[in-house]
């Protein structure tokens, strides 16, 4: 099982958000190279990187960051704005190793089907759900498709890993919704990385228990959790590899 320490920028900082609503912002550090080098210092060898202004705007905006996190060696998952397969190709050329997208793999399933067979394992479809359905676009719409059946769509057509992100729980530091993601690991053969609520480290010892469960959780992103201290990276690394 993988740990996923998260950094959002938005604006060129390092930020996060509570249920990905852009008011409710708290800024933690002023350049997300620091972040980075202390993830990277702390055991990890990849980051989850989330680019707010490219979710909203739906164009990437952050990528000069992006590279100078590259740079230090990390692995990076991506997310945030990438609509098209030029913007994969430009985010890879980046140092990205694996690309996330969401809002027009939501929207477009001979996208879905390009983007699969081009690029492989390269891709992840982010899947965000508020009350089981999907949401896009910054999380700022709600659709009418049920989360569980857009992964086992893409899933179908070649899509390897699937980021599931649990929307009632991201930022609020309160635990994950299990249930949710236990649904989304039954419903689909390819990888799933859990995401949204990760409180304290009791939280990855029970995902590492589910992990013997079901061998398609890949691993779980943290966020807040770190940047508030109530939980050790460290040994999150530890009980993940475990």
């Amino acid at each position: 099982m993988i740990i996923y320490p998260a950094i959002d920028i938005k604006h060129g900082a390092c930020v996060r958000l509570v249920q990905g609503v852009a008011e409710m912002e708290t800024l933690y550090h002023e350049d997300p190279i620091e972040p980075a080098e202390e993830f990277k210092a702390a055991g990890a060898e990849w980051i989850h990187v989330v680019d707010l202004d490219g979710a909203f705007t739906g164009e990437m905006k952050n990528l000069e960051a992006v590279q100078r996190i590259a740079a230090t060696g990390l692995k990076i998952q991506l997310g945030g704005g990438i609509r098209s397969l030029e913007d994969i190709e430009t985010a890879l050329k980046a140092g990205v190793t694996r690309v996330v997208v969401g809002t027009r793999a939501c929207q477009d399933k001979a996208f879905v089907v390009e983007m699969a067979q081009k690029f492989g394992e390269s891709v992840a479809v982010g899947i965000d759900a508020r009350e089981g359905k999907v949401a896009v676009k910054g999380w700022v719409e709600t659709t009418d498709t049920p989360a569980v059946n857009l992964a086992q769509s893409v899933a179908e057509v070649g899509i390897k890993t699937i980021i599931y992100t649990d929307i009632a729980t991201d930022g609020l530091l309160r635990g994950p919704n299990f249930e949710g993601q236990k649904q989304m690991w039954a419903a689909v053969p390819c990888k799933v990385i859990a995401s949204g609520g990760v409180s304290d480290t009791h939280d990855i010892v029970h995902y590492k228990n589910l992990s013997a469960r079901f061998d398609n959780l890949d691993g779980v992103i943290v966020g807040k959790a770190i940047y508030e201290n109530r939980v050790n990276l460290k040994e999150l690394l530890g009980i993940a590899k475990g």
